[in-house]
């Protein structure tokens, strides 16, 4: 059937029996070639449409709002602690706690460091400390350190005493191999000392050997004399 236009040309509505004519196709071939157009425009429609749902930016995490758990580490013990007494020629004298593996400048500087009369060529400030261990912090002024009284046994005598002391420059090196921190290594190296260079005329003396610092000096002190039988 023709349809005039606007324009004064008409237009003409075709069947599916006529295109298919045209075309040389079925009829058949015809309507399922005009639904699969059909069916492609709604696809496309619907694939193209304003989603009716919220926005997905809305709904997803930004970068920065998410906070991420880190997982708590197990309890872990403190690290072994030794306690020291500095005394001498320090800022502050006393006890003081340190952690294991310390030396002496940790010592020192727990204690507030160095005082102004303080013989800092003496000191071996990487010598190791052990717990329980006496840093003697020389003034330029003394030449040795105090006596150390040890502890008192039940009797109420004191150990280490001149009566019960080991005598450095008689002793074996067996025997020296009872003092606290000597091994066979520093027993034979007192005795090479004694045989070379004479008996030592105190236990200060000890430091000369190699190996012997202050601080094992503070440890041997009241376990050795350098007089008597």
């Amino acid at each position: 059937m023709d349809t005039p236009s606007g324009g004064g040309r008409k237009l003409t509505a075709v069947s599916a029996g006529a295109l298919a004519d045209r075309l040389g196709v079925s009829v058949a071939a015809v309507v399922l070639g005009v639904l699969g157009v059909i069916g492609a425009a709604i696809g496309g429609w619907w694939a193209l449409r304003t989603p009716s749902g919220p926005d997905p930016a809305e709904i997803l995490p930004r970068a920065g709002s998410v906070e991420i758990g880190v997982p708590v580490p197990s309890s872990v013990p403190d690290a072994a602690r030794i306690v020291v007494d500095v005394v001498g020629a320090v800022v502050r004298p006393g006890l003081h706690e340190l952690p294991a593996g310390s030396r002496v400048a940790d010592a020192v500087e727990a204690a507030g460091g160095l005082a102004a009369e303080a013989d800092r060529i003496r000191l071996n400030l990487a010598e190791p400390l052990i717990d329980g261990a006496r840093l003697w912090v020389p003034a330029v002024t003394e030449a040795a350190a105090p006596e150390v009284v040890g502890l008192t046994s039940g009797s109420g005598a004191v150990e280490g005493s001149s009566a019960g002391a080991l005598n450095i420059n008689t002793a074996g090196a067996a025997a020296l191999e009872e003092l606290p921190g000597i091994g066979p290594a520093l027993a034979a190296a007192i005795v090479e000392h004694r045989q070379r260079f004479g008996p030592f005329a105190s236990v200060d003396e000890l430091t000369e050997v190699s190996g012997i610092g202050s601080v094992k000096l503070e440890q041997i002190r009241p376990r050795a004399t350098a007089n008597g039988p």
